[in-house]
């Protein structure tokens, strides 16, 4: 592994702050003349290595507890034609090695990508940060109408929901009333919503066409709402022969849908389907549906998120009384009048964007705790894109992953071998990562005054709702661990006490395999290292 800096050092502090400072840089006051300064910050270049790096000291002997240890691991560890490993424990406490079989060879680790980027968000987000959302007035106000557009502007927030609020509407609501505090009763202009904060495609690199119609692969945005999906909730018609009834929660204003389905009396021949070529295209309704069946559920990603939120805006202003003359756009890539610019304001230059109304989002911890926790894709991404655009000014999947990849290298030691980085939830088929590396990010963040915080992030095993497996063994609320599932993939990687209290973090990925069976070599696996205890303690 390579040498990594001294953490704590007034060059590592001094790093932190200089991340920090784009966003600080969006709470710029409402009142008189001042600056919103969302161009993109310079990048940082790694903080070098200084000083000797000490001479680690000699692991201690393999004895016979160990030897005995390795052999029943090795005998959970199937040889199923095909497939691939790459397993390692490591105690966290005395440094030696307790089990390896391909530590170093990298494979697709599904979700266990979660666990990169919330070490990577940690070291250089921290767990404080927290986004900002604007509404910014286009034009002056004169007797309570705007007289202009009304921007609602995202820096990255994928917490306006119901997943963190009363309702999905609670932030606009919030919003809104600020607004009319202010005296605006009416808009004579649209609403424009701008995601453009965050740049390049919104679908990540090698998610599979046919994940893009699922919850779990939603486009990413620097503005966002309901976590960028819509509910279909599809009724049998009150006829036979009649369309079944399709409702839409929220209402995401414009919507194409093609509905041919039927509903009948017998048998349906085919069953009903929901479904779309891609994103973007008219969502299709297909089959037939009795009519006196349950209705169907869907939830499905939206295509046009800055169109969505702007349209779901438009709504809660109406209800509370502010009239809007124009209707909800989006804000095209390059068109924006706010990112990338000095936007200045003042009672003399009123013209230009004005800030009327501003919310502050939850801390990063709490999303990082459901990243981990509820495996969500949705939020990891947004991460990722937010590390690109915080770090080198670059809000892209691309930009994300570049920062994630010099983490690794340049702050975790890691070499980079084989290792790939190609979104922050662990989707894309393209990422490539090691036991070991995996391992070793989990080791670094145990060298900071973050890993409690860390900690708090996992799942716990058998515990309904994080980590319902390994119940009744040794592991159970005592291992956490994140999971990892794809087509032929399934990975599991954290940390579990053995039965002396020592720590030994662990990480299993798997290629080629049954994800059922694998999960259960995973229990296997976990529960006899909690068991583990050392002679002579």
């Amino acid at each position: 592994m390579r040498p990594r800096s001294g953490r704590g050092s007034s060059a590592d502090l001094g790093l932190k702050h200089r991340l920090l400072r784009p966003a600080a840089l969006l709470g710029a006051a409402f009142a008189g003349a001042w600056v919103i300064s969302l161009s993109p910050s310079p990048t940082v270049e790694p903080v070098a290595a200084g000083g000797v790096i000490p001479t680690p000291p000699s692991p201690p002997p393999i004895t016979e507890d160990i030897r005995t240890l390795r052999a029943e691991l090795s005998q959970i560890i199937p040889q199923w034609r095909g497939s691939e490993w790459s397993v390692l424990a490591i105690s966290l406490d005395r440094g030696d090695t307790l089990f390896n079989q391909g530590a170093h060879d990298s494979l697709a680790p599904a979700s266990n990508m979660k666990l990169v980027t919330t070490v990577a968000a940690l070291h250089h987000l921290g767990p404080d940060f927290r986004y900002q959302t604007f509404l910014l007035a286009d034009g002056p106000i004169v007797d309570g109408r705007l007289q202009g557009d009304l921007i609602l502007y995202g820096t990255g927030d994928p917490g306006i929901s119901s997943r963190f609020y009363r309702t999905n509407t609670v932030v606009f609501e919030r919003l809104v009333d600020q607004l009319i505090a202010r005296g605006i009763t009416t808009v004579d202009g649209n609403v424009m919503g701008d995601g453009t904060f965050f740049a390049g495609p919104e679908l990540g690199p090698g998610w599979k066409p046919r994940d893009l119609n699922d919850w779990f692969a939603a486009p990413v945005s620097g503005l966002s709402f309901n976590e960028n999906i819509i509910t279909l909730q599809v009724e049998a018609g009150a006829t036979v022969g009649a369309r079944p009834i399709v409702h839409v929660l929220p209402d995401p204003g414009v919507f194409l849908m093609d509905n041919f389905a039927r509903t009948v009396d017998t048998r349906p021949r085919p069953m009903l389907w929901v479904d779309r070529e891609r994103p973007g295209e008219a969502i299709r309704i297909g089959g037939e549906m009795p009519i006196n069946g349950r209705d169907l559920w869907r939830e499905m990603p939206i295509s046009n998120p800055s169109l969505f939120a702007a349209s779901a805006l438009a709504r809660v202003m109406e209800e509370k009384g502010v009239h809007i003359t124009g209707t909800p756009q989006p804000v095209t890539p390059g068109r924006s009048k706010v990112t990338g610019r000095h936007v200045w304001g003042s009672r003399a230059r009123s013209f230009a964007p004005v800030v009327v109304a501003r919310h502050t989002s939850p801390a990063l911890v709490d999303y990082l705790t459901v990243v981990n926790k509820q495996s969500h894709n949705f939020l990891a991404e947004t991460v990722l894109k937010t590390m690109g655009r915080v770090v080198s000014g670059d809000g892209s999947f691309t930009g994300g992953s570049r920062v994630v990849m010099s983490f690794l290298e340049e702050q975790a030691g890691i070499a980079m071998a084989g290792i790939e980085v190609a979104d922050g939830s662990g989707l894309s088929e393209d990422n490539r990562m090691s036991a070991a590396a995996l391992v070793r990010v989990m080791e670094y963040m145990s060298e900071t005054d973050l890993w409690d915080t860390f900690l708090e992030t996992l799942p716990e095993a058998g515990r309904r709702g994080e980590l319902p497996r390994m119940f009744r063994t040794p592991a159970a609320r005592n291992l956490r661990a994140k999971t990892g599932t794809l087509d032929g993939v399934s990975a599991l990687s954290g940390m579990v006490r053995s039965a002396d209290g020592e720590r030994i973090l662990f990480s299993i990925v798997a290629n080629g395999v049954p994800e059922s069976a694998t999960k259960r070599v995973e229990d296997r696996f976990g529960a006899r290292l909690a068991g583990f205890r050392r002679s002579g303690t």
